[in-house]
């Protein structure tokens, strides 16, 4: 059956008929090379650990590589040990650490892209640290993320909107970071929809001065910045910044509201893409971009058009609760046995925003076994109390 029982707002269940979807063996890799596009991929639990779930963590690590695998399938670099991988929200250090070496070694025998976060999250934030501490973080991070092999992404952090008093500290601490790297990185300046840990980032809660103290920083440091990932939720503000970037460092857009119209681009450039939507809809977005490559931008339009809708659904307030819609489509189109996550965060949405997700994502082409995908949703609303 391809039924499955949605509840509504006015607490009645609603019969809904799952379409077949987009099959994303049918959909070539992306090719051209116009865009850069990075798909930031999420983590699969493994449920039979023993631990506290709401306190620690165990991965399964062969689906969640092989989850890696489908992504590079599909012609997307991975982002990876990301937010999207709960970083920060039940991924620690030691465990990101592993995902990251773990990753770059498949990356690295089978010739695909990866760049990988390297932050201070293992340094816990507190007004004791200082901002030689925070120093100190990011190099241990970046050496191991290098010695594995992998690009930098270097991911904003909570320690610096902590221990900082100026933006002064933020052009200090990283210009010293990128002196040592040794190749150039993608910076990522988070916005605090996604974290709200990282008011006032860049020294300033006014986002257009913040911008000024992080474009300095990158003119400062061009040469070692390969491109800054944007996750503001406002396509405004990141083509005014695009607009201003030095020649050679790229616009990675991370604006999960906005993503078509910014990496289509206008007379003055592009976006490319680094973004967290991108792990649930590859196959749809590895055809849309197909399309953008060979100047079909009509069906670019039309292909990309209805994961919007979704993809705002997904990342609605508390945006940092995006993971768990990620997830429960991972598990719906089969790329995990369980709907189970890091830090029980599976529980972060309710029964109508799972039921919406499906809603959403079946216009936008999400399910290309709905008889799965059906049986899969019913088991998720009967442990919320809806019956199938």
């Amino acid at each position: 059956m391809t039924i499955v029982n949605l509840p509504t707002e006015n607490r009645t269940i609603e019969p809904f008929k799952i379409d077949t979807g987009i099959d994303p063996q049918s959909v070539a890799p992306i090719t051209g090379g116009s865009r850069v596009a990075f798909a930031a991929a999420h983590v699969v639990v493994d449920p039979f650990a023993d631990v506290s779930p709401m306190i620690e963590g165990a991965v399964d690590w062969d689906k969640t590589l092989a989850f890696r695998e489908h992504i590079w399938s599909l012609g997307f670099g991975v982002a990876e040990a990301m937010d999207t991988a709960q970083r920060g929200m039940g991924m620690d250090w030691p465990t990101s650490l592993e995902l990251i070496q773990r990753s770059v070694k498949l990356a690295k025998s089978g010739g695909h892209l990866i760049a990988c976060g390297a932050g201070t999250d293992h340094l816990e934030p507190s007004d004791a640290i200082t901002i030689d501490d925070v120093i100190a973080a990011y190099e241990m991070q970046c050496e191991a993320v290098e010695a594995a092999g992998g690009q930098v992404i270097l991911m904003a952090s909570r320690a610096l909107a902590k221990a900082a008093r100026s933006p002064d500290d933020y052009k200090r601490v990283y210009t010293r970071i990128l002196s040592g790297l040794q190749q150039p990185a993608i910076l990522h300046w988070l916005g605090d929809m996604f974290d709200p840990a990282l008011a006032g980032y860049w020294g300033s809660d006014d986002l257009m001065a913040a911008m000024e103290t992080c474009l300095e920083v990158i003119e400062t440091n061009a040469a070692r910045v390969d491109g800054i990932k944007v996750s503001l939720l406002s396509a405004e503000k990141e083509i005014v910044m695009r607009r201003r970037l030095p020649e050679g460092v790229r616009m990675y857009t991370g604006d999960d509201f906005n993503y078509p119209d910014l990496i289509a681009g206008d007379e003055q450039g592009y976006s490319h893409a680094l973004l967290g939507i991108f792990d649930p809809i590859a196959a749809v977005a590895a055809k849309a971009l197909n399309a953008l490559e060979v100047g079909n931008t009509d069906d670019y339009s039309a292909i990309f058009a209805p994961t919007v809708p979704l993809s705002r659904h997904i990342f609605k307030a508390p945006t940092r609760f995006y993971k768990t819609g990620v997830v429960f489509l991972a598990y719906l189109n089969g790329h995990q046995d369980h709907f189970t996550m890091l830090g029980g965060q599976q529980s972060g949405r309710s029964a109508l925003h799972f039921a919406d997700i499906i809603r959403l994502g079946n216009v936008a082409g999400m399910f290309p076994d709905p008889e799965m995908s059906a049986t899969r949703a019913a088991r998720v609303f009967a442990t919320m109390g809806i019956e199938p």
